[in-house]
């Protein structure tokens, strides 16, 4: 290797290993703040101060024979496309998808879903997605 390129690469190297710790912190600091936002919840509502009541799903846990039943309702409006709840997601304690309902806002009048899992007990949240005022969170221990 001639000199002028051991210089060079040893150059490169030490810029490398500045830059790139700088350029993972950027992104993790990225990625925290766009976290933040993924859904809103009853304490946290963010930009959408006031829609709690009415963006929030309502979950109630019936249990029966080793099988629970969901039951979760978001009490908004269904105007349409113009203004509606998408759908609802159920996810487990570890926040694993368990199942989910996509609604008509032309023949659905209410946001409401009801999801049947076995033997489960522990927390279940629920997600409601406005198509306005993003995703909502709620929880409830089954």
């Amino acid at each position: 290797m001639k000199r002028r390129e051991f210089i060079q690469l040893s150059v490169s190297g030490l810029a490398a290993s500045a830059v790139a710790p700088a350029i993972s912190l950027a992104e993790s600091a990225a990625q925290t703040a766009v976290t933040a936002d993924i859904y809103y919840t009853k304490e946290s509502t963010g930009r959408w101060i006031g829609k709690a009541a009415t963006h929030l799903p309502a979950i109630e846990v019936l249990k029966a024979g080793g099988k629970t039943t969901v039951n979760v309702v978001t009490p908004h409006e269904m105007k349409g496309y113009e203004h509606y709840i998408v759908k609802h997601v159920l996810l487990d304690k570890d926040h694993k998808f368990i199942a989910e309902k996509m609604f008509n806002p032309m023949q659905d009048k209410v946001a409401s879903s009801s999801f049947s899992i076995e033997n489960y007990s522990g927390i279940l949240y629920a997600l409601s997605m406005c198509n306005k005022h993003d995703v909502w969170l709620s929880s409830v221990e089954a």
